[in-house]
């Protein structure tokens, strides 16, 4: 790299941290609401003991050094490796990802607000599924906003496209967006093995390869396309908009988002990848393991796992982000949002972060509505 490009691209990183950490009023570079974006009431902010959105709270080690635009190394972004290169962000960001025309399969019992459809699609080969929605007015002259819609780890041999996050869907489908709620690959009818989303690209493509057909869709505006995310997905819309420019705006609910470091620290499980409960000597190793084996445990202070790393690759992300967890998520420690908060607020991301008292990890009653609206209404301004 030329130092002189790199100079400035230091000092320009630096200058968007010190506004954003001075300026009065700003979450990221995203101005903030006259109360605080919180689950909350202003009253039980004391006494809640719970950080402040405006101020996420003092990060652990991994986030004090996960401040990529000014850190990455070379190594990163320029060694290509052989072993797991499929889930570093340089290696993803050289993919061409190309979806297909959207085929209508099945035509499902319409709502008063919106039509439902089966639908399929092509990711790297493989018939994708999924919940389509389709408002019953009449679109825009650009096209309706639309959202893909990832589902967090169901176990993928009792996966059903009609089933689980109904509400979810419904929210969004009722308010005017279309919705398309995708089926990873081995789950329902999709096609292709279930991989997981944490050691292996391929819901992450999925993802991205659901986008670019939404974008065949004459009703679909193709610059107005957003991703939502929960749990395992969250850390999928995160990777996809480091390497996709035509994701408008993410959402992640309770998402499993920072480093790699932190699976160790705050704990988490893809549960795809445990070994088969047959231990056939024909089942290949999980591939995890393999990478582990080559460059030991997740450590972004070495080459490969700051390739991999999404905080560490967080100068691509140029999309604004709305973050939500409950304090008290029993599978998802909260702490992975808190983290990746503080990294978008020292890289001078458009964000927002809510964190909720309760509602567990799928943001239950009376929760629900509330985070659901405030996602409404980040989608409405952003795409």
């Amino acid at each position: 790299m030329d130092s002189r490009k790199h100079i400035s691209a230091v000092l320009v990183s630096l200058l968007a941290t010190l506004v954003a950490c001075s300026a009065p009023g700003v979450v990221g570079m995203a101005a903030l609401p006259s109360t605080p974006p919180t689950g909350l009431r202003a009253d039980e902010l004391a006494s809640a003991n719970h950080p402040n959105p405006i101020e996420p709270p003092e990060p652990t080690a991994q986030a004090a050094s996960a401040n990529s635009s000014v850190q990455l190394t070379p190594t990163a972004t320029e060694v290509v490796f052989e072993v797991g290169k499929e889930i570093t962000i340089p290696y993803l960001r050289s993919l061409e990802i190309s979806g297909s025309p959207i085929t209508f399969e099945q035509e499902l019992t319409p709502t008063f607000y919106y039509q439902q459809h089966l639908a399929s699609y092509i990711s790297e080969g493989n018939k994708i599924f999924g919940l389509l929605t389709i408002p019953n007015t009449e679109p825009p002259d650009t096209g309706f906003k639309a959202i893909v819609f990832n589902h967090g780890y169901n176990p993928p041999d009792t996966y059903q496209t009609t089933e689980r996050y109904a509400a979810y869907v419904d929210y969004l489908a009722r308010n005017g967006f279309v919705c398309f709620k995708i089926d990873f690959r081995g789950h329902g009818q999709s096609e292709g093995q279930p991989t997981g989303s944490y050691f292996s690209p391929g819901y992450t493509i999925d993802a991205i390869a659901a986008l670019k057909s939404l974008q065949t869709l004459d009703i679909v505006d193709p610059q107005g396309i957003g991703m939502w995310g929960h749990s395992m997905a969250g850390n999928l819309v995160l990777r996809a908009m480091l390497i996709e420019p035509d994701i408008q705006a993410g959402v992640i609910f309770g998402g499993a988002v920072y480093s790699y470091d932190d699976f160790a620290t705050y704990g988490i499980d893809d549960n795809t990848y445990r070994p088969p409960t047959t231990q056939d000597e024909s089942d290949p190793p999980r591939r995890s393991l393999e990478i582990f084996e080559v460059y030991g445990r997740p450590d972004t202070a070495t080459g490969y796992w700051q390739a991999v790393s999404l905080t560490e690759n967080i100068s691509f992300l140029d999309r604004p982000l709305q973050l939500h967890h409950a304090q008290d998520d029993p599978v998802v420690n909260i702490r992975y949002s808190e983290d990746l908060a503080a990294v978008l607020l020292r890289n001078g991301k458009e964000y927002e972060f809510y964190v909720y008292e309760g509602g567990g990890h799928n943001f239950f009653s009376p929760y629900f509505d509330q985070a659901m609206q405030r996602t409404v209404e980040f989608f409405q301004d952003h795409l």
